[in-house]
């Protein structure tokens, strides 16, 4: 083993590596206060470019950070937990967010649809970003069903999660927007988990209602896809 590999190719480095490239985003986000600066736009910059720069494959980033990952499935699993303490906020607006959840999957998809019929976009990518808004195991198992590329769907989900987190809170502002349901329903649908965390910055019933629409967008986004096939098959 190569000194490099024995430095580099190991869980604490690499845990090191993606835990201190937030933290150096966070610091550099609450100091500067743009938008465009947030923590997982620079957590990807310094850890791409110090990928690339010692020529380190992904495969050994990944496999050094994968406790990282694992930690994923509790942390969304705790969101149950702000939902619950936050449930009286919900009671009376149950059909609200059932509606805007269904209204929002079908636009999602239809306007992934059109855009790309516009710009003479092959079939396969556009059935690769149509799941964009929703989270990515849920967004490739759709993409997969209907012969999308997962690695594309990837890639789709990650960029629409952060343009969510950057500047959904500010298009929020500028429209005016202040009810807390209203804008982590907004959040959560449009940008999954990154904007999830986005909006538990925000306040508590911003992100515990984020966090409700990551499932009922997931849900919605599966049956919306098949259902506007089936629609734009039986118009054109």
């Amino acid at each position: 083993m190569s000194f490099q590999e024995s430095l580099f190719y190991n869980a604490p480095f690499m845990l090191s590596l993606t835990m201190g490239s937030f933290l150096l985003g966070t610091y550099i986000f609450k100091k500067s206060k743009i938008s465009l600066l947030h923590p997982i736009f620079i957590s990807m910059i310094c850890i791409i470019s110090f990928l690339n720069v010692f020529d380190i494959p992904y495969e050994k980033y990944a496999e050094g950070s994968a406790f990282i990952n694992f930690m994923l499935g509790p942390a969304v699993v705790s969101l149950g937990v702000i939902l619950y303490d936050q449930m009286k906020y919900l009671k009376g607006n149950v059909l609200s967010i059932l509606t805007a959840i269904a209204v929002g999957s079908v636009i999602g998809v239809t306007s992934v649809i059109a855009l790309g019929k516009l710009f003479g976009l092959d079939d396969s990518l556009i059935i690769s970003m149509e799941p964009k808004s929703v989270t990515t195991p849920i967004a490739l198992g759709i993409s997969q069903s209907y012969g999308g590329n997962t690695s594309l769907t990837a890639v789709t989900v990650v960029i629409c999660g952060m343009f969510g987190a950057m500047f959904g809170p500010k298009v929020l502002s500028i429209l005016k927007i202040k009810s807390p349901v209203a804008q982590g329903l907004s959040i959560g649908a449009a940008s999954h988990g990154l904007g999830t965390a986005r909006a538990m910055e925000i306040g508590a019933i911003e992100g515990a209602v984020s966090g409700l629409s990551i499932g009922l967008m997931g849900v919605m986004t599966s049956i919306a896809v098949p259902l506007v096939h089936w629609i734009y098959d039986m118009l054109i």
